[in-house]
């Protein structure tokens, strides 16, 4: 947890604490290179915090283990300290300094889960099996609840290597360790899963359906291993016992239909779904399935249905049959429901869908006007005239008009000074011109303003790495937001991408290949297979892209590598 210190001392440590910094390079703990300034700081409370909190907002995680670990000694007692100092270290890769801050923070919270956690993970690094396992087990067997979920983060994210987190979550499952509680055993068949472990995956299923016999979930989940392993047909055998009930549970309905839409079946998934109660979301969902599956007779049927049911429609209803015949292609009959919306938070985003649609009857002029007079309606939110400048620049890139997408974001900025949601669409929209100063132009201007906006941080470190050769400030950035969200998986792919850029290819696997278990994601798949392509592992490369092909065949990235190595 990041420690918050009073802003009356901020003024006058932090010209010492950046002084002090700017004089000598990285101290280690045996004082070596220290000048009185530094040292003034190491022996001071809330100056080596902040020094470390400096060093956390420049990116330089390493020094930010050093200062941490010093306010954490002159604490003695202080948990926040020692685990901010244990955290930072673990994300620099500096496992001796975070032995060094674990043990201040074990003596001050010797039962914390999330130290009990830190243990184990350090443990993993340093491929110490044996010790981790027994302290996984120990978080598996805490009384605490929380304590399997501790140990599925530590075996999830925590360690570098996929084949040591797999043979131990095995021997877990050897052992008996995990807890008799149904949602566990399925987040480690699930992890099994995402590990590419058919065999392990197996094996947890196996005794998830002993213990848990005729549990509908177990077959979701076995359905869900086998559409992954490319056996489709015998998913769909494992799901229609669970499809043919009469009744379902809300959250199982649901999953039961993300199940058929994974599998392409559109139209079962919306017949689950209509098997039920039905709400604003979930008729919203059915007609987006069908739409999907093309199925324009059961979508006109659908939305016939729901104007027969609806005499005197409610400004929800309105909008959701405006978005229906939206669907159905039927513009005109779309704008009228949308026009008929009254006041309230649906008239806003019945005037937005309704700028669109004019667009899509070919009535630019008409969309673009309406967009303007929700631009300059004064009872209008920020949030509605943003989306109003956002909408039109998005219109007019549909419409390759360069110069007015442009003009729609550089007026939004003038309506509404350094909104970070416009600056960062125009950001990307510079990336997209290949205008690179720019796009790093209005990044930075989200970061004057909010220094830990963790998008921007992202974004501005992505964009260095993957289209400049500033490799080490992009590390930098990147080191910023992952400090702030370590387990983002997009931040997770930025890492191993600018580890890839620094030549740290073996690195840079581990990162890219946790990125992808916790987000298939057609770019990500494309840097695991840049990296391997890199290594000499072709075949195996090839198997990435054609997996990144399968998710987003026009995907940038994914073309840029076809490109980079000739596959």
């Amino acid at each position: 947890m990041r420690r918050r210190l009073p802003v009356l001392w901020l003024a006058p440590l932090l010209g010492i604490a950046c002084a002090a910094q700017a004089q000598a390079p990285a101290h280690d703990d045996a004082g070596q290179g220290d000048t009185p300034g530094r040292e003034f700081l190491r022996q001071d409370l809330l100056g080596a915090s902040l020094a470390g909190e400096f060093a956390v907002q420049a990116g330089r995680l390493d020094e930010a283990a050093n200062w941490y670990l010093d306010a954490a000694r002159i604490a003695g007692d202080d948990a926040g300290l020692a685990e901010r100092a244990t955290r930072i270290a673990l994300l620099a890769g500096d496992d001796r300094r975070a032995a060094d801050a674990l043990a201040l923070w074990r003596r001050s919270a010797p039962d914390s889960l999330p130290m009990l956690a830190a243990e184990a993970t350090l443990s993993l690094r340093g491929k110490r099996d044996r010790v981790a396992r027994r302290q996984l087990e120990a978080l598996l067997r805490n009384p605490d609840p929380d304590g399997w979920r501790h140990a599925f983060t530590v075996l999830s994210s925590g360690g570098r290597d996929p084949q040591q987190a797999a043979r131990i979550l095995g021997q877990l499952v050897d052992r008996q360790a995990i807890p008799g509680e149904l949602q566990a055993w399925m987040a480690f068949g699930g992890l099994a899963q995402r590990l590419d472990r058919v065999d392990l995956t197996e094996r947890i299923l196996d005794n998830i359906v002993a213990r848990f016999p005729g549990e509908p979930r177990v077959a979701l989940l076995r359905a869900s291993q086998m559409r992954e392993s490319g056996r489709a047909d015998d998913a769909r055998a494992a799901l229609a016992p669970i499809a043919a009930s009469a009744v379902l549970a809300p959250d199982l309905r649901l999953a039961l239909a993300g199940e058929y839409e994974q599998l392409g079946d559109f139209v079962e998934a919306e017949r689950i779904l209509a098997n039920g109660p039905q709400d604003g979301r979930s008729v919203m969902l059915r007609a987006s399935l069908l739409a999907r599956a093309e199925d324009k007779p059961a979508l006109a049927a659908l939305y016939e249905e729901l104007k027969a049911g609806a005499a005197m429609p409610n400004p929800a209803q309105r909008l959701l049959l405006g978005q229906m015949a939206e669907y159905l292609g039927q513009f005109d009959e779309a704008l009228e429901w949308y026009v008929s919306v009254p006041g309230g938070g649906e008239r806003w985003q019945a005037r937005l869908r309704g700028a669109r649609v004019l667009h899509e009857l070919g009535r630019t002029e008409a969309a673009y006007a309406q967009l303007r007079e929700l631009q300059a309606d004064g009872s209008a939110d920020d949030d509605v005239r943003r989306n109003a400048y956002l909408l039109e620049a998005e219109l007019h890139r549909e419409d390759d008009a360069q110069a007015p997408e442009l003009d729609a974001y550089n007026r939004g900025l003038a309506a509404i000074p350094d909104d970070p949601a416009v600056l960062y669409a125009r950001a990307l929209m510079w990336e997209r011109r290949d205008d690179i100063p720019r796009a790093e132009a209005d990044l930075r201007r989200i970061l004057v303003s909010d220094p830990e906006n963790v998008a921007a941080l992202n974004a501005l470190g992505y964009t260095l790495a993957d289209r400049t050769n500033r490799y080490t400030e992009a590390l930098e950035l990147i080191d910023r937001a992952r400090v702030a969200e370590p387990d983002n998986a997009a931040i997770v792919d930025s890492y191993g991408w600018v580890l890839y850029r620094l030549g740290r290819l073996n690195e840079a696997l581990v990162e890219l290949r946790r990125a992808f278990s916790m987000m298939k994601d057609p770019e990500v798949a494309a840097h695991i297979g840049e990296v391997l392509w890199a290594l000499g592992r072709r075949d195996e490369a090839r198997r990435y892209f054609d997996e990144a092909r399968a998710l987003d065949p026009e995907n940038r990235s994914l073309l840029r590598a076809l490109e980079n190595t000739g596959a």
